[in-house]
């Protein structure tokens, strides 16, 4: 028996006897807590408000002129270093759904070129770092030379950085870069390239400790650490319908449409949840560990009093938006699986054809499906359709001449306004990390304090963050499958 994205699998019921917990979110932190709980014996109940789990990393069916489509909200990808996210797509069973790269390759396109657009590849070869990347380096025609050894040296001083160093979060990256040699060419041609898709932010509005983990983790620690990964099916597949099977194998109770209004701590010590929507028999959940793995004002409102020296700071975590467009042309204009662009408003390009099911849809003949992604799109995210319409299509034909006598068979977008937390310089001062001053209560999700930017692999990390402090706190022997969330050979931990 098979179940869509959006259809929830029958629940395998709770175990009987033991510790339970709570936890309350069902995006991938939460999720991965879940999980991580039940494999340890707990009794486990997810809760989530939505009619699906995944969080902002889902899918939803469009009625499209080419027939029905799986659309995902946003393009979502990983690369080879994310641990804790290929962790949780095989304890779902669905890693053969997101493969990697078997090597880095990402094809730049310049819509600047002197002689029309022109086309650059940032690839790896199998030497170790850094010469994995000093073959592409020196032949990245979006740079000069100087500037190639400019970003050389700068990489360089990079790599010597301690990201977990509290000085560098106060520390702009924009600043950092300048002092450092790099052009405004060199900050839009590379820097930027990479840094506005894993941070979601410009150089300027970036933390140096966040940048210098993502190119320090991503680019210099492993040749193939950077090496990139997506999923081939929609994402509603691998963030619910696999993962709601792992639960409902695991023995987890999972709630959907049911809203937490409100937490408190029993006399008798353990936590109870107040809800709204259909609660499995009406009454409170209670539990030994409570996990609060939902957006950081979320969590906020549902705090108990004294859980946090200071809770104040969670509303002062900033949010920042992506935008992305869907457009479904009548023909084939790109042949390859993805580009990204300079020169251009446009940053990242995906083709969804066979992901979105349009490949097989009745009628949809030689019709390709385009996903442009477009992170830290404050200017774009509130423009209407018709006017990101008028601003994009152009920019894809300017990329992509074969677009200019295409027919345009459909053109929608989808928003996340507060997609993922803004990485601006201090913003570490104020991720929480997973235990709380309350006992048995935790933090997850991507906005805790991770080390990471807020990816599916800090979302991820925070949920298995949060279940193994949990665990620990409770004396409860448990397998860590990340030991110290960092990778290596997974150890029981009493």
């Amino acid at each position: 028996m098979t179940h869509s994205a959006l259809d929830p699998a029958p629940p395998a019921g709770p175990r009987p006897g033991g510790r339970a917990a709570l936890v309350v979110g069902g995006g991938l932190a939460g999720t991965a807590a879940a999980l991580a709980l039940a494999d340890a014996g707990l009794r486990v109940t997810l809760i989530e408000g939505r009619p699906r789990l995944g969080g902002l990393a889902f899918s939803f069916h469009r009625s499209s002129p080419a027939g029905v489509l799986s659309v995902d909200n946003g393009q979502h990808v990983y690369l080879r270093c994310c641990d804790a996210y290929q962790w949780f797509l095989e304890r779902v069973g669905a890693a053969r759904l997101a493969p990697l790269q078997g090597r880095l390759d990402v094809p730049v396109l310049d819509a600047r070129g002197r002689s029309g657009r022109r086309l650059g590849r940032l690839r790896r070869t199998a030497l170790p770092v850094p010469l994995h990347l000093s073959a592409s380096l020196a032949t990245y025609p979006h740079l000069s030379l100087a500037e190639r050894a400019q970003v050389g040296r700068a990489a360089l001083a990079l790599g010597r950085l301690d990201p977990r160093d509290p000085e560098l979060d106060g520390v702009d990256f924009a600043g950092w870069l300048r002092r450092h040699g790099q052009s405004p060419r060199a900050v839009e041609a590379l820097w930027d390239l990479v840094g506005v898709a894993t941070l979601n932010a410009t150089a300027s509005n970036a933390s140096l400790g966040l940048a210098a983990m993502v190119f320090k983790t991503g680019l210099l620690s492993r040749p193939g650490a950077a090496d990139i990964g997506w999923a081939r099916a929609p994402l509603g597949e691998l963030h619910h319908t696999y993962a709601r099977r792992a639960l409902d194998a695991a023995g987890v109770t999972t709630e959907l449409r049911t809203r937490v209004t409100g937490v408190t701590r029993t006399p008798e010590g353990c936590w109870s949840a107040a809800t709204a929507g259909r609660p499995a028999d009406g009454s409170p959940a209670e539990a030994d560990v409570l996990v609060l793995a939902v957006p950081q004002r979320e969590a906020h409102a549902l705090l108990p009093d004294g859980a946090l020296k200071d809770p104040g700071r969670l509303l002062r975590i900033g949010s920042a938006p992506i935008l992305n467009l869907h457009v479904i042309y009548d023909r084939t204009v790109l042949r390859r699986p993805f580009f990204a662009a300079i020169g251009s408003p446009v940053q990242w390009v995906f083709d969804r054809t066979d992901a979105s099911g349009l490949r097989d849809a009745p009628g949809a003949g030689d019709s390709q499906y385009l996903a442009v992604s477009q992170s830290a799109a404050y200017d774009d995210i509130d423009r209407p359709v018709a006017e990101l319409r008028a601003r994009y299509l152009p920019e894809l034909e300017r990329l992509l001449p074969v677009a200019r006598g295409a027919r345009v068979r459909d053109f929608f977008v989808t928003r996340e306004r507060t997609a993922t937390f803004a990485p601006v310089p201090g913003v570490g001062l104020l991720r929480p990390s997973a235990p709380t001053d309350a006992p048995g209560l935790y933090l997850a999700g991507a906005w805790t304090a991770t080390g990471w930017p807020a990816t599916m692999e800090g979302a991820v990390r925070s949920g298995l963050s949060a279940a193994r402090t949990a665990l620990t706190d409770l004396g409860r022997p448990h397998v860590n499958p990340l030991p110290a969330l960092g990778g290596g050979t997974p150890k029981e931990v009493a």
